[in-house]
């Protein structure tokens, strides 16, 4: 006989409590180094600048050379970006010198060069009045050879990518993504693209699923799908057992119904099965379990309710193990419409949102929330969470909402 329904947060709690973020560490280029997660402290092999170095075009020169405006200097030479100019300034003297360029010996301010008045090729008059140590970038002004700019565990995007180069780094260490295999069950299903029979449908739980892995981080190993044949299921637990993955989903098939075999396929190859039966909705058939040191998350079949149950359940899990927080998508906005008072269940009902006058997120509920409709929940920005026994809620009352997508409106 079954148990009771387990609250969300204490399934969410059980099943990251055995999670341990993936240890092994690889070395990869600069160009597949954005997303991934440094494994150590990334030092600079250089000082940048390297130099003193103008920051504008204009000329360089001594301060004390141009006490007042209306100085004369005689240019010597010029100074450009990979071409220095190699000798020294002396007093009443200037180098051309352009934005990057190494800043001459001897020189120790720019003048911009819309403050001087060239006069001929190699003479020019101040006219603004000059300062020591304008426009220059002194060496070592961003980083020191040494010196730990990015820390082990940061999440590289592009602007860690680019400080990593200019440290002079060709590639990184970081973790290995976490690997997440994916098995869909059914005779139902046919793949896109496909033509299905009179009694199927298209899978598309996979795709959803697998997108929302990759974008938490993790690599995706596509089992395909299974019909209702424990022979069959069992043998592509096997293939992920022999590839090593850290997480096995399977769509689908999780419940105890006479056409529902991954729970007793899994069993059978060794799975010590935690939990399942969420008190949730959608979504109240979710297995949690291990086969050895790899986690099992069964996903219900309905689309909507695998989506919901992967963006509660697996992307926090996939975080965890790539060295994440876990994703902040909670919020809050005021009920476009009355609620009704809810039962035992958690529920997470599909919304649209928008903007009072006022400027505050309104939330408003579709009327159908079956979880087998993928357009509603394209359609959405959030979903209201209605606690078990929440009671009713009027209109323009506040509630916790899950964004499913960034929202600007």
């Amino acid at each position: 006989m079954a148990g009771p329904l387990l609250p969300v947060s204490d399934a969410l709690q059980r099943l990251l409590s055995r999670a341990r973020p993936v240890a092994e560490v690889e070395r990869v280029s600069l160009r597949q180094a954005a997303g991934r997660v440094l494994a150590e402290d990334l030092a600079a092999r250089l000082t940048q600048p390297p130099f003193h170095a103008s920051a504008m075009d204009g000329y360089a020169l001594r301060a004390m050379d141009a006490p007042r405006i209306g100085t004369e200097l005689t240019v010597i030479g010029q100074s450009a970006a990979g071409h220095a100019f190699a000798g020294t300034l002396g007093p009443g003297e200037a180098v051309r010198i352009f934005t990057g360029a190494p800043v001459p010996e001897g020189a120790d301010t720019v003048l911009i060069q819309e403050d001087a008045e060239r006069l001929d090729d190699a003479r020019i008059r101040t006219a603004f009045a000059v300062t020591a140590g304008r426009h220059i970038r002194p060496r070592g002004q961003d980083f020191a050879e040494g010196e730990v700019v990015l820390t082990a565990g940061t999440r590289l995007d592009h602007a860690h990518v680019t400080v990593a180069a200019a440290m002079n780094h060709a590639s990184l260490a970081v973790y290995r993504r976490p690997r997440v295999a994916l098995i869909a069950t059914g005779d139902e299903l046919v793949v896109p693209g496909g033509t299905p029979g009179p009694d199927q449908i298209i899978a598309s739980n996979t795709f959803g699923v697998a997108a929302l892995i990759e974008a938490a981080g993790g690599e995706v190993l596509d089992l395909g799908i299974v019909g209702d044949d424990r022979a069959l299921i069992e043998a592509q637990i096997g293939k992920a057992i022999e590839a090593g993955v850290d997480v096995l989903v399977t769509l689908g098939g999780a419940s105890v119904g006479d056409h529902d075999l991954v729970q007793a396929s899994l069993t059978a190859k060794g799975m010590a099965l935690d939990f399942w039966r969420i008190a949730m909705r959608p979504g109240k058939p979710l297995m949690v379990g291990a086969l050895g040191a790899m986690q099992v998350l069964g996903l219900p079949g309905n689309p909507v309710a695998s989506l919901v149950c992967g963006m509660l359940f697996l992307e926090p899990l996939i975080a965890r193990l790539a060295h994440q927080p876990r994703p902040d998508r909670a919020s809050t906005a005021l009920t476009a419409t009355p609620l009704v008072a809810n039962d035992q269940r958690q529920d997470y009902l599909r919304a649209t949102l928008s903007r009072d006058d006022q400027g505050r997120l309104v939330a408003e509920t579709f009327g159908k929330q079956d979880s087998s409709m993928m357009k509603i929940f394209a359609h959405s920005d959030a979903l209201i969470v209605r606690p078990p026994h929440a009671p009713q809620l009027p209109a323009g009352s506040p509630c916790p909402i899950i964004l499913l997508r960034p929202f600007a409106g």
